[in-house]
């Protein structure tokens, strides 16, 4: 699976972000999404690591990294915060310029990192997903409809998380199971259960929805006319909601002056699992076109 990483934990002064590192070459940053772990690039991280160094961390909430109980006003799981903590690992192992990539959640941080570090990003890919600020903007029955847990998941503390934590597996598998279109997660399922089925992971990552819906918000719009100028590369799964609701290459060039590529995959939620071998050729593709070597 992650056949010559090496685990690892670094130390923040809440608590530990764990990451699997490995492979040698430019660092590139891949960051997953909820409800799930590192471990979704389990099928691309090892070829990609022929050609680069990877860092897969768990993001601050999910998997084995630091579960600190929200604040009152979410800030302690703001994108922004959970940018930091990972630009803190990346110059922790010695990385000032690197590569970003980013699924769903870990996306939006990844954008928000791009924002706040605009000098150490060389390149930002974002799979299925447009901007938060966008999507609630936007938000309509449609949306309403296939983003529910959008809605739900920002509820006041306690009701989601007594709701999904009396059977996490299923609201787990459901998730899944839904957004993938019916794909089989095989191993990866149970190690998401796993660590999703803890108490303080399901309130983390409540809170990371919380935050998406409230301080992230606000400093969405602190920034919104100051674009980036780094080349972002959008992927999206053509039998998912994003490419279908939205024009991505459209809506993310409104947010940088760099040159923005897309492709829709034929697939779910899930890219990186569902289409594997094609991830690692628009990663390596994108990369190789900025000249990131």
């Amino acid at each position: 699976m992650f056949k010559k990483f090496v685990e690892n934990r670094f130390r923040l002064d809440e608590g530990e972000i764990f990451y699997k590192i490995g492979g040698e070459g430019p660092p590139l940053l891949l960051l997953h999404g909820y409800p799930q772990t590192h471990f979704m690039w389990h099928l691309v991280a090892p070829c990609l690591a022929k050609t680069y160094t990877i860092i897969t961390p768990d993001l601050r909430g999910y998997g084995r990294s630091l579960c600190p109980t929200g604040d009152s006003d979410h800030y302690n799981y703001s994108k922004k915060v959970m940018a930091d903590d990972l630009r803190k690992l990346m110059n922790h192992l010695n990385f000032y310029n690197f590569g970003l990539v980013g699924h769903d959640r870990g996306a939006r941080v990844a954008h928000r990192m791009a924002r706040d570090n605009k000098e150490d990003i060389s390149g930002l890919i974002v799979m299925d997903i447009c901007p938060t600020l966008d999507m609630y903007e936007t938000t309509d029955m449609e949306f309403a409809k296939a983003y529910f847990h959008w809605f739900f998941l920002i509820q006041p503390v306690g009701v989601p998380e007594t709701l999904i934590g009396d059977n996490p597996e299923f609201w787990l598998n459901n998730c899944l199971n839904k957004w993938s279109t019916g794909h089989d997660f095989k191993k990866a399922q149970k190690e998401y259960i796993k660590y999703f089925s803890k108490p303080e992971n399901i309130h983390s990552s409540c809170e990371d929805y919380r935050a998406g819906a409230s301080i992230d918000l606000v400093h969405d719009r602190e920034d919104r006319q100051k674009k980036l100028k780094i080349p972002i590369h959008a992927i999206w799964g053509s039998k998912g909601f994003i490419g279908n609701a939205y024009d991505p290459k459209k809506v993310w060039q409104t947010y940088t002056s760099g040159k923005v590529s897309g492709k829709s995959l034929d697939c779910g939620h899930f890219i990186p699992e569902e289409k594997p071998e094609e991830t690692i050729s628009e990663i390596s593709n994108f990369f190789n076109s900025i000249n990131y070597r």
